[in-house]
Formats: structure tokens, C-alpha cells, sequence
């Protein structure tokens, strides 16, 4: 299920970004590419697996639903980091220029 998620919020963020993307100033293009990496890598890894032990491709448990969710969340706090540190809109730089 963390493959099904992560890959639905990799879309998601792709679409937003690409309809953003003449200025991409919120950095959409980075979130995307950090949940296309998670998406890629775990195809690679359920591959693998799937051609040595066999078994499901996809999990469906709430253990693998919560890891998606984790991933996703996970991914939305580096880009919010990412953020504040760049800050896109001088927030920050009228805050601390007072």
C-alpha cells in the first residue's frame, strides 16, 4: 500500500507542480521529485522481492498503509523546511527585518 500512496502523491504533486510551473516559487518540482524517488525505489524494491520470494506485489495491511502515510507526511516536512529556509514570499525576511 506505501507504493500504491506514495505513487498517488507523487501524481498529485506532479500535476500541481506542472500547472504551477511557469514561476515555482512554493518549490514544487522538489516535493515531487522526493516522492518520484520513494515511488521509484520502492518499485525496484517490490520487483525484487516479488522475483526472489514471490508472494503479493502489494501490501494492503494498515501496518503498509501507515508506512505510506508516513512517507508522504515525511516528505511534506522536508518541503515545508524547504520553505521557510529559501522563503518564497520574504515572510521571514519582514519578520526579522522589524
Amino acid at each position: 500500500m506505501w507504493l500504491i500512496l506514495t505513487a498517488l502523491a507523487a501524481v498529485a504533486a506532479t500535476i500541481v507542480w506542472y500547472v504551477k510551473s511557469p514561476g515555482d516559487k512554493y518549490k514544487l518540482g522538489i516535493l515531487s521529485l522526493m516522492l518520484w524517488g520513494a515511488t521509484i525505489m520502492w518499485v525496484v524494491d517490490h520487483i525484487m522481492a516479488f522475483a526472489s520470494e514471490g508472494g503479493e506485489f502489494f501490501e494492503l495491511g494498515t501496518d503498509a498503509t501507515m508506512l505510506g502515510v508516513a512517507v508522504i507526511v515525511l516528505a511534506l516536512v522536508v518541503w515545508t523546511l524547504t520553505l521557510v529556509i529559501t522563503d518564497p514570499k520574504g515572510v521571514l525576511k519582514k519578520i526579522f527585518n522589524k
